[in-house]
């Protein structure tokens, strides 16, 4: 069994979880409400800028021009597809250049950037790729189970078949087998960081999606943090 295999293995019953979701189960339907699509996307586009930041942090600290290559190659691959993706979504739903920039990350995009910002800057080079990896292989793995039940008409049918396409399924791979040679020339140590490092980049994505499904935003927190203090009884700081 190759490291990535048993990676998925590892990570069985949350990749389940993230499958079967609501947010994921209502997008194959068909019937997840275009509102919550909406800020997914403006979500799933600020997670992008934060993301190639981290391959980018990621690819130049690798040991070798061949790993160089091979990553920044990946990289280049999806982030290009995706952002043809949300610039078509983003024009559909009329999200403007104004409304994206007024619309700051959620709590759960923000925790997830920082995560990858910091295991592409601190973490050994093999443990910031294995925590770059689940992005590219849970959204073609959602991607290619949607596509094979979703209707021709389907309303997220451009969304569908991006990440069910050649051309994504070449940058996942190509992010798989940078894995497993990292995996295989790896100590002991640094195998045990690989799999915590993709079971919680995992997380994230569950995550991630969770919040867009219920549409969890940083100024829920900030305004019911506000309320509270407002009713907290006054108290004096004066000393006798």
């Amino acid at each position: 069994m190759s490291l990535t295999q048993d990676l998925w293995t590892m990570t069985s019953d949350l990749q389940d979880a993230i499958r079967t979701m609501p947010f994921n189960t209502e997008l194959a339907q068909g019937t997840l409400p275009p509102e919550t699509f909406r800020e997914y996307i403006i979500q799933d586009a600020h997670y992008l800028e934060g993301f190639a930041r981290a391959l980018a942090l990621a690819a130049s600290r690798a040991p070798d021009a061949e790993n160089i290559a091979r990553l920044a190659g990946s990289a280049n691959g999806a982030i290009a597809v995706e952002r043809r993706l949300h610039s078509e979504y983003m024009a559909l739903y009329d999200v403007s250049p104004a409304d994206f920039a007024a619309t700051p990350p959620s709590r759960a995009c923000d925790h997830y950037v920082s995560f990858l910002i910091r295991a592409a800057a601190v973490d050994p080079f093999p443990v910031a790729v294995t925590s770059l990896l689940p992005c590219f292989w849970i959204y073609q793995r959602v991607g290619t189970a949607i596509h094979a039940q979703a209707a021709g008409d389907h309303p997220y049918r451009a969304w569908i078949d991006t990440y069910a396409s050649d051309a994504f399924e070449a940058s996942v791979q190509g992010m798989l087998d940078l894995t497993d040679a990292l995996g295989e020339a790896a100590d002991t140590s640094t195998r045990t960081a690989m799999h915590k490092a993709f079971a919680a980049a995992s997380w994230h994505e569950w995550k991630f999606w969770d919040s867009a499904y219920h549409r969890h935003s940083w100024g829920s927190t900030i305004s019911a943090l506000e309320t509270e203090v407002r009713n907290r009884p006054s108290t004096s700081n004066s000393v006798p």
